[in-house]
C-alpha cells in the first residue's frame, strides 16, 4: 500500500471510529492500516469487531486489555483481511486470494491425492466452499473463509481444511465410520476375526471423531495410503521426526480416549484394557496394535 493510502486509510479509521456508537481500542486504527483492508473495501468498525469477535473467544472472561492488546498484535491480520473480505464477497479480495493461494490448494491436494485429477476435484471441492456458494440462514453467502481468526497462517489454516475434507471424502468412498474397514480391507487374517464389541466400536469411533483434521489426515496418510513419514513430512513442510513424534502423540491420545470410553459404559479398567488387546475388530490389526502399546521412552 502506498504512502497516501495508508494516510487515507488511517485518516478514515479515526473518523469512523470518531462517529461510530462504539469506542475501539486505539491500536486498532494501525492494526486496520497494516491489515490493507481498506482495498478490499472491509471498513474500519467491520474490521474491528472481527478482532473484537477474535478476542471474545480466545481470551478468558474478565481478560486484561493488556492481554487483549498482546492477543490483536499477534494476529496476521493481512491474511485475516483477506479471508474475512473474501467472505463477505468482496471481488477485489477474490482475485487475490485466486492469484496467492489457489495453486497452493492445488499443489497441497496432489501431495494429498497422488493424482492430478483426484487433485483438482478435492482442491476445487474446498475451493467452492470457501467461496460460499451456498446461502446462510441470514440470507448471505456462507462461506468456510469467515472461520479464519488469524492466529496461524491462512496457508496452514487452508492445508488444515483441506486435509479435513479429504479425510471426509476418503470415508464416505468407502463408506466408512472410521478407520478401521478399510484398513481391514489391507490386511491378511489367517484366522476369522471376533465378533466386535458395539462398545468398542462406539468408543473407537468417538475418539477418531474427536481428532482435528490435520491429526486425522496424519492416521489417514499413514495406515490407508501407506506413505512413510518421510513422505508426510513433506507433504506438511516439516521433518519426518516430527510426523513421528505427532504420530506417537496422537496414538497415545487416542488410546486413552478409547479406554476412557469404555470405562463410561462401565467396565473397569482391566476390562477396557482386556477388551483393546483382545478384539482384533477394534482398529483392524496395525492401528490397533498401535494403540495397544504403551508409550516407552
Amino acid at each position: 500500500m502506498s504512502e497516501s493510502r495508508e494516510q487515507t486509510a488511517g485518516a478514515a479509521a479515526q473518523s469512523e471510529a470518531a462517529g461510530g456508537v462504539r469506542e475501539y481500542p486505539p491500536y486498532f486504527g494501525d492494526l486496520y492500516t497494516r491489515s490493507g483492508a481498506v482495498r478490499f473495501g472491509l471498513n474500519f468498525r467491520g474490521f474491528s469487531e472481527i478482532l473484537l469477535e477474535i478476542s471474545s473467544r480466545y481470551l478468558p472472561t474478565g481478560a486484561t486489555k493488556a492481554e487483549a492488546a498482546e492477543l490483536h498484535h499477534k494476529l496476521r491480520v493481512e491474511e485475516l483481511a483477506l479471508a474475512r473480505a473474501c467472505a463477505a464477497g468482496s471481488a477485489t479480495a477474490w482475485e487475490c486470494f485466486i492469484g496467492q493461494y489457489r495453486p497452493k490448494l492445488y499443489q497441497m491436494a496432489r501431495g494429498m491425492t497422488g493424482d492430478e485429477n483426484a487433485a483438482r476435484e478435492l482442491a476445487d471441492s474446498l475451493y467452492t466452499d470457501l467461496y460460499g456458494t451456498r446461502k446462510s440462514d441470514e440470507g448471505g453467502r456462507n462461506s468456510k473463509l469467515r472461520y479464519y481468526t488469524g492466529r496461524g497462517s491462512l496457508e496452514g489454516w487452508l492445508r488444515t481444511i483441506l486435509a479435513q475434507e479429504y479425510v471426509d471424502r476418503y470415508r464416505k468412498a468407502r463408506r466408512l465410520v472410521s478407520f478401521d474397514e478399510s484398513v481391514a480391507t489391507r490386511q491378511t487374517v489367517s484366522t476369522d476375526p471376533l465378533p466386535a464389541d458395539p462398545r468398542l466400536e462406539r468408543a473407537v469411533d468417538e475418539a477418531l471423531a474427536q481428532l482435528p483434521g490435520e491429526e486425522r489426515f496424519i492416521l489417514a496418510s499413514s495406515y490407508l495410503d501407506g506413505r512413510t513419514l518421510a513422505q508426510i513430512g513433506r507433504m506438511m513442510g516439516v521433518h519426518e521426526s516430527t510426523v513421528s513424534r505427532r504420530m506417537d502423540k496422537i496414538i497415545a491420545g487416542v488410546r486413552k480416549r478409547i479406554l476412557r470410553a469404555l470405562r463410561d459404559c462401565g467396565m473397569s479398567g482391566k476390562e477396557a484394557e482386556q477388551m483393546m488387546n483382545t478384539d482384533v475388530r477394534d482398529l483392524a490389526l496395525d492401528i490397533r496394535g498401535r494403540l495397544v502399546q504403551e508409550k516407552r521412552g
